[in-house]
């Protein structure tokens, strides 16, 4: 880490959620005696990282393992179960209603699916005002007019449709307009929460550049959520492997990509489509996936992984920095054990 301090931080945040249901739900039987057993889900545990200024870090991993709820923890639409959250220096984690909106000037959110994340009641005006108004209550119809025609052309959508629903976009044009909306406050850090994932691989491209571009020019900070490790080797800084709510591997995109440690991240990466790659190359995990209802003892990987002996299914691994600065939470790659 820098000496200066991180745009954002997060200490061993942890994200349950209790889905028991109502009493007679968590009614059971043991020794022949009624107990009420809850049931939670297990999101997010002890995820420790941060995020510099003018950085791309993104989080991968495979769907289900946390990352989308990591980021809803971060923007404050979760609270943590436990762990801090600092934007800067100001903590963030705890905060009431009222005393987060100034941070709401400051980060924002993309969403994975325009559809759903645009009002289909509400016109691109509308859309891009509504935020315009609520946090700069005194900027004059013109200069908000002004404002929105300013960030729409540096999305790529005509001024000219501004009056136009969302019903009337294609998808890369719906996802430009949520874009818009997140730019339009000037924040500082965004969350990007698989933005291109349900757009047409064709407009996948378009997207991901635009966002590669706006970064440049407005040195936006971004959070990238995503599955798609063939996207994340273009515009990352650093990258955050994720499995079953655990943070596995943390290194800069370029050795990530060249000396994968973790063996999940190496699986990971064998997996990306590649031509004239053999299928042989081709790392295949044994077993099921577990649960994050009942997670497994020990490491959560051991039950899939070949490198796995006995302290794998009993001690949790701790996330450890090696030489090269890359962090691995694996025992294996501690004890120096050869991984090939």
């Amino acid at each position: 880490m820098n000496a200066q301090e991180p745009l954002v931080k997060i200490s061993d945040v942890v994200k349950h959620f209790d889905i028991s249901g109502g009493y007679l739900d968590q009614l059971t039987f043991k020794s022949g005696r009624p107990v009420l057993e809850k049931t939670t889900v297990k999101a997010v545990n002890n995820v420790s990282l941060y995020v510099e200024k003018g950085e791309t870090l993104s989080v991968v991993g495979e769907s289900g393992c946390g990352k989308s709820t990591l980021a809803r923890v971060i923007m404050g639409l979760y609270p943590p179960n436990s762990g801090s959250i600092h934007y800067k220096t100001d903590r963030i984690d705890n905060l009431t209603h009222e005393q987060w909106l100034p941070f709401r000037r400051k980060m924002q959110m993309i969403f994975q699916d325009p559809y759903a994340s645009l009002n289909p009641r509400k016109t691109v005006r509308q859309t891009l005002e509504e935020p315009l108004r609520f946090h700069n209550p005194k900027m004059t119809n013109g200069e908000i007019r002004d404002k929105i025609a300013d960030v729409m052309q540096q999305v790529g959508v005509d001024p000219a449709w501004i009056t136009r629903y969302p019903h009337e976009f294609s998808g890369g044009q719906r996802q430009r307009i949520s874009i818009a909306r997140g730019l339009i406050l000037d924040p500082e850090f965004i969350v990007a929460d698989e933005p291109v994932s349900a757009l047409d691989v064709s407009i996948q491209a378009q997207i991901l550049n635009l966002l590669m571009e706006l970064r440049v020019k407005r040195n936006l900070t971004y959070l990238f959520i995503t599955h798609d490790l063939s996207v994340v080797h273009h515009i990352s800084s650093r990258v955050a492997v994720l499995y079953l709510g655990t943070l596995c591997e943390l290194a800069d995109a370029r050795t990530l990509f060249e000396t994968p440690r973790h063996p999940y991240t190496r699986a990971l990466l064998s997996a990306i489509p590649k031509v004239g790659e053999q299928a042989a190359k081709h790392i295949k995990l044994k077993g099921e996936v577990p649960t994050p209802v009942n997670l497994p003892p020990g490491c959560v990987f051991h039950g899939r992984c070949v490198y796995a002996y006995d302290r794998c299914r009993t001690e949790a691994p701790r996330l450890t920095e090696l030489r090269d600065g890359t962090h691995v939470a694996c025992h294996a790659v501690e004890e120096g054990r050869s991984l090939d």
